[in-house]
């Protein structure tokens, strides 16, 4: 039996690829096969790094028996969830029909034509606490195929038609004010662990869009935010050696975490940890925060070719064992004799948008040159490779090879963001030009009244002919939405000058899940922080500078002001030599207008909404200018 999965661009695909089920990747050919043969589709779908999809690969797939079963009597399909985000959505909504237990593995029973009639997760080779053994539940299904196939049909037509409802559901409003903001954080406030930090009991995950969002809406949601990351930081959660989040703790107390490290978690966290450093430089607790998961992203999760790696797996082989967790239980000196956990090498556009712009951050607050400068390598490598000559986005690569995988929404928002903030911390106009492009694209695709994005390439080929494509999800777990990642950006570009209709783009996004988002805070960080940005003064800050080194830096700019600038509190913060701010003015950013060194010396503009103060030369007068606002 030829392998359809060997040669493919996931790893997670890869590693099922020696099983004796006959998988095939998503795709059409999977679904003709299904209706030449009559039989009911079984959708898998799961990640490289997941310890439970790794389980049921080795009591299930790799099983002949159960092989023998699925090849005789279904089409099986493989899905990577973070190769295919869309797909995952579509299949996990259908899920909820069925279980309230969502996660990975997924496993989905679907009819020819991709419509759900069963759902559920992880299935044990043998029955156990009233879980019926996955061998029990394709015998149900079949039986179920060959005798009641009407009733399969109208369960699947039912489920169909109710997401399709769903997703036209509009909580569409005027943008918060500061008090309902302020509401928000007490909500939080009111679920927080005091004990461990974190929000609700066991399973409990670090949600890092929510404690951006307690940081950006100020005091006391920022001490809530410090409080967290404090605990979670001295918690199990965090990996002691290599500085790294695991995914989530299944203990309230962040104990027996699930130890893949995924690196959409590792860049939120430090996006927070380096604000709450910057904030409160007495933090030393966020400062080590930020420096621990900065070296865990650069030196471990950063690829020769200088792309991030999807994730870090949770096992690793011990005395010849798989062994979950055993790896990061031990201490540095024992970890040297033991192969390190492998890497899910798939380079996906999105998350490494995420990583940018976290490094590129962290890298111009502080003044640290390594994590600047692994933002601008993944950048580059991006832009050369993910960017294709119609500026149309790759989703996924691995080495030079390309996912067919179409691109999502947040693969164009968090691009776009990681790119706008690396402008800002470089000063290289260039970034800004290539992230307005995407955004334009994005905004130029949406025929949507109320969310004025939508992906340029469209959706899921298959989903879409089957009539099971769902708009984008809005909700915000583990990372910010599409929707919110492209307001972002917006808003940014709208901060640099890029003109008023990005500032409306931004704003009538998040009008559109206003009301989800007040009602459900601990699901809408993202937009809540966006949403606390669009209610606070817009301030922007440039300062320009000589000439910059070689190196990136400036031999006779003022330090202090350099400095000042760094930490200032702003909406937008960048230091520019000459000729950069030129470049941004030519490209069209008008914040950059006019703005130049003054007889050699460096001067910082501060502004309100473009309306600019005279320029100052020394740090003390800069903070003079925030003191008086």
């Amino acid at each position: 039996m030829a392998s359809r999965l060997a040669e493919a661009v996931s790893p997670y695909l890869r590693a099922h690829a020696g099983n004796p089920v006959d998988w095939y990747p998503w795709g059409e050919e999977a679904f003709a096969a299904a209706r030449e043969r009559d039989v009911p589709v079984l959708i898998s779908i799961g990640y490289a790094t997941c310890h439970w999809c790794h389980v049921m690969a080795r009591e299930s797939f790799s099983d002949p028996a159960i092989a023998r079963v699925l090849n005789e009597g279904f089409v099986a399909i493989k899905v990577d969830r973070e190769e295919h985000p869309d797909v995952d959505s579509s299949y996990l909504a259908a899920a909820s029909a069925f279980t309230r237990q969502l996660g990975w593995p997924l496993t989905v029973f679907a009819t020819s034509d991709g419509r759900t009639f069963y759902a559920g997760t992880y299935f044990p080779p043998r029955e156990m606490q009233g879980m019926p053994s996955f061998g029990q539940v394709l015998a149900a299904v079949t039986d179920a195929w060959r005798e009641r196939r009407a009733q399969l049909d109208e369960t699947a037509d039912a489920v169909a038609a109710a997401l399709a409802a769903a997703s036209t559901a509009q909580t569409a409003g005027a943008l918060p004010s500061r008090e309902q903001l302020q509401a928000a954080v007490a909500e939080l406030a009111a679920e927080e662990d005091r004990l461990h930090g974190g929000f609700g009991g066991a399973p409990k995950f670090p949600v890092g869009p929510v404690l951006a969002f307690l940081v950006a809406a100020g005091e006391p949601g920022r001490s809530l935010a410090a409080r967290t990351m404090r605990l979670m930081g001295a918690s199990p959660l965090r990996d002691p050696v290599d500085g790294g989040f695991f995914r989530y703790a299944t203990k309230a107390d962040w104990s027996d975490p699930h130890y893949e490290r995924m690196l959409t978690d590792n860049a939120l966290l430090l996006r927070v940890a380096a604000e709450l450093a910057r904030a409160e430089p007495a933090d030393t607790a966020a400062a080590a925060i930020s420096d621990g998961v900065a070296k865990f992203l650069v030196g471990r999760m950063q690829l020769p070719d200088g792309g991030f790696a999807s994730a870090q797996d949770s096992e690793s082989d011990i005395d010849g064992e798989r062994n979950e967790g055993g790896y990061y239980r031990q201490d540095a000196g024992a970890r040297v004799s033991l192969d390190p956990p492998a890497l899910d090498q798939k380079v996906l556009t999105g998350w490494n948008g995420l990583a940018i712009g976290a490094l590129a951050r962290r890298g111009f607050i502080g003044g640290d040159g390594v994590s600047l400068a692994a933002a601008r390598r993944a950048a580059e490598l991006l832009l050369a490779q993910h960017v294709r000559r119609d500026g149309s986005l790759v989703r996924a690569s691995l080495g030079r090879r390309a996912s067919a995988a179409v691109a999502t929404l947040e693969d164009t928002g968090m691009f776009a963001g990681g790119l706008l903030e690396l402008a800002a911390a470089t000063g290289e106009s260039k970034y800004a030009v290539a992230a307005r492009a995407l955004i334009d694209a994005a905004m130029a695709a949406s025929s949507d009244e109320p969310v004025p994005f939508a992906a340029p390439g469209g959706g899921d080929p298959v989903l879409r002919a089957s009539g099971l494509e769902l708009p984008d999800d809005p909700a915000e777990g583990a990372t910010p939405s599409g929707v919110t990642a492209c307001a972002d950006a917006a808003w940014r570009l709208y901060l640099l000058g890029a003109g008023e209709g990005y500032r409306t783009a931004a704003e009538q996004a998040m009008s559109s899940v206003v009301g989800l988002a007040l009602a459900k805070p601990l699901a809408f960080g993202g937009a809540l922080e966006l949403m606390a940005r669009l209610a606070a003064p817009v301030v922007q800050l440039v300062t320009v500078i000589a000439p910059r080194g070689a190196q990136g830096d400036s031999d006779d700019a003022e330090p202090g002001l350099i400095a000042a600038t760094r930490l200032h509190e702003a909406s937008l913060i960048a230091v520019v030599d000459d000729r950069q701010a030129q470049e941004f003015a030519d490209a069209g950013f008008m914040l950059f207008e006019g703005r130049t060194t003054r007889a050699g010396a460096a001067a910082a503009y501060r502004c309100e909404a473009f309306v600019c103060a005279l320029p100052v030369h020394d740090a003390s007068s800069l903070r003079a200018l925030g003191e008086q606002a």
